[in-house]
C-alpha cells in the first residue's frame, strides 16, 4: 500500500494540508500502539508497524520536495541515490552564480528558483493521475534535481 492509498488521498505533488491533517489524527488514533497494549505480540508489533508508516507518510506530505520526490519515485521515474544529468547551460549558469557569491546571492537564487518552477508549475498544482503524461513528469523530475542542486548552493551561503 502506498502512502496516498494509506491516507485515502489522490497521487498529487501538493496534497491538501488540511485533509492531510484530518486523516492523520484518524489514523493515528486507530492505529497508535498504546491502544494495543493488551493485544498480543503480534498484534502490538503490527500497530507499532503501522504507526510508524502513518508518521514516515505524514513527514513525507509536509514537505513538498519529498512529496514530489515519493511520487516520482512511485512512477518509477526516480531512484534512491539517482544521479541524474542535469542539462549543460543550467549547471554553467550555476557554476557562475556559485563563482560569484555575494551578499545578493541569496535573492539571486530564490528568484532562480522561482523561474524554473513556473515552467512546471501547471503540472504540479494540477496533477492527476489520469492526466499526466511522461513528458510532463519528466520535466517535474528535473525541476525536482535543479531545486536541490540550488539548495544546495543556499545551504553553503548558509554556513
Amino acid at each position: 500500500m502506498n502512502y496516498f492509498e494509506l491516507f485515502d488521498l489522490p497521487v498529487s505533488f501538493s496534497v491538501d494540508k488540511k485533509m492531510l491533517s484530518l486523516r492523520y489524527f484518524e489514523l493515528q488514533k486507530k492505529n497508535h500502539p498504546d491502544f494495543f497494549s493488551q493485544e498480543t505480540e503480534y498484534e502490538q508489533s503490527e500497530a507499532l508497524e503501522r504507526s510508524s508508516e502513518v508518521n514516515k507518510a505524514f513527514k513525507t506530505f509536509k514537505n513538498e520536495d519529498d512529496t514530489i520526490k515519493y511520487v516520482l519515485q512511485l512512477k518509477g521515474l526516480l531512484e534512491e541515490e539517482e544521479k541524474y544529468q542535469l542539462p549543460p547551460d543550467f549547471l554553467m549558469e550555476v557554476m557562475e552564480l556559485n563563482e560569484n557569491l555575494s551578499d545578493e546571492s541569496e535573492a539571486v537564487i530564490e528568484q532562480f528558483s522561482k523561474d524554473i518552477y513556473a515552467g512546471v508549475k501547471d503540472i504540479i498544482e494540477n496533477y492527476t493521475d489520469s492526466s499526466a503524461t511522461t513528458a510532463d513528469l519528466l520535466k517535474v523530475k528535473e525541476y525536482y534535481f535543479k531545486k536541490k542542486y540550488l539548495q544546495r548552493i543556499l545551504e553553503r551561503l548558509a554556513d
